[in-house]
């Protein structure tokens, strides 16, 4: 009999895209894989491609105590009537309710993954009780799995759980990137010169890209401030994301010049975001807090250098003048000068471009992080005395 593992997210897009490919991994190498998330189409969509189960329960990522009460009742119920070794979730909402339930059904094993954590830029009340959820996440947590040595820092220095919960997986990030698939060879240069038409991008033009949720804690308010401050003639900025308003909007101002300025081109969210990195120069990244962005590894992967800002995870992967620039957060007058720099100096710009998918291929191919996730997992199997297939 396979050991049964249940892996869970608040939202099915984590499920799908975070993890994408590491679920079927773990079912090959003698795991039961359950996935667990919020319904969605997405779903499904992981069963068919991971070759697992999957149950929906419904989880907010929003501060809704009476919903999260109800979702853990929920996620206890089945983790009793489940009774897996090992429970390991993801994200903020899926940790706390997660890692309680899991304790509370006698879940031997609970895992859980900090990837980013919204409390770094809250305040106030708001922080205190992030804060306290956080603890209580480590508190349930027989381990606690920071995916890079930044957020590893912080925990400590916040007094969050001991150093005995801590672990990073390899180099850091929760999944590694897929370098095959995120490689240029697998683009159609035909396909991308329709894109590039299609957006009226000119083959002359220098194209800086942003890719993730447009919000206010991805740095986009200083992105476009920067931008608009360049105005030199031939250079784009692609914004490929959704809009969040609801929960973290951006400047008026800045809104309104994203909606009007004929150098700022919007796509949304894009399923596939391999054609937008490959038809762009340089990404631009001054997010606020992160976990290890995938992004990042991305762009490096497809042969792009990267402007990134100072916060762990982008930091890691970034080293200074040799994949990109790493830049103070929060200054849109830093974010200019980057792009300056990075639009006037071609010798500069050509030599992180010509190290860029190196560095990733050599530290964050994705089968060295699943292989050693694998073993953890095998260790603490062995560790509790548990047999595993």
């Amino acid at each position: 009999m396979k050991t049964k593992i249940v892996r869970i997210t608040t939202v099915p897009i984590s499920l799908n895209l975070l993890l994408k490919g590491q679920l079927r991994f773990m079912g090959d190498n003698g795991f039961d894989v359950v996935g667990v998330s919020s319904p969605g189409e997405e779903l499904a969509e992981v069963r068919d491609r991971e070759g697992i189960r999957i149950a929906a329960i419904k989880m907010s990522r929003k501060i809704t105590p009476f919903a999260d009460f109800k979702s853990l009742l929920q996620l206890f119920f089945f983790l009793k009537n489940e009774r897996p070794y090992i429970v390991h979730t993801h994200t903020p909402k899926a940790g706390i309710i997660g890692m309680i339930a899991a304790k509370l059904a006698g879940v031997p094993i609970r895992l859980h993954t900090v990837a980013g954590m919204p409390l770094m830029e809250a305040t106030g009340i708001k922080r205190k009780i992030l804060d306290l959820v956080e603890k209580l996440t480590y508190d349930a947590a027989t381990g606690v799995y920071p995916n890079s040595k930044g957020l590893y820092d912080f925990i400590i220095q916040n007094h969050y759980t001991s150093k005995e919960k801590l672990n990073v997986i390899c180099n850091g990030s929760s999944n590694g990137i897929d370098t095959s698939f995120f490689s240029r060879e697998n683009l159609d240069e035909d396909e991308l010169v329709k894109l590039k038409t299609s957006l009226m991008i000119n083959e002359h033009d220098f194209v800086f890209v942003f890719i993730g949720r447009l919000v206010s804690d991805k740095g986009i308010n200083e992105l476009v401030s920067a931008f608009v401050q360049l105005n030199k003639p031939h250079v784009k900025l692609l914004l490929v994301g959704s809009l969040e308003s609801d929960l973290d909007p951006l400047d008026k101002e800045i809104q309104v010049e994203i909606d009007n300025n004929p150098s700022i081109i919007t796509v949304g969210f894009q399923r596939d975001v391999r054609p937008y990195f490959a038809i762009s120069n340089v990404l631009v990244f001054p997010s606020y807090r992160e976990g290890f962005p995938n992004v990042v590894m991305q762009a490096g992967s497809l042969g792009l250098p990267s402007i990134v800002s100072n916060i762990n995870g982008c930091n890691e992967i970034i080293i200074e003048g040799q994949n990109g620039t790493i830049i103070p957060l929060k200054n849109a007058d830093v974010v200019l000068e980057a792009m300056i720099r990075f639009v006037d100096d071609v010798n500069f710009y050509n030599n992180l471009k010509s190290k860029a998918r190196k560095m990733i291929t050599d530290r964050y191919e994705q089968k060295v992080v699943w292989n050693s996730l694998l073993t953890e997992y095998n260790r603490l199997l062995q560790k509790k005395g548990l047999k595993h297939v």
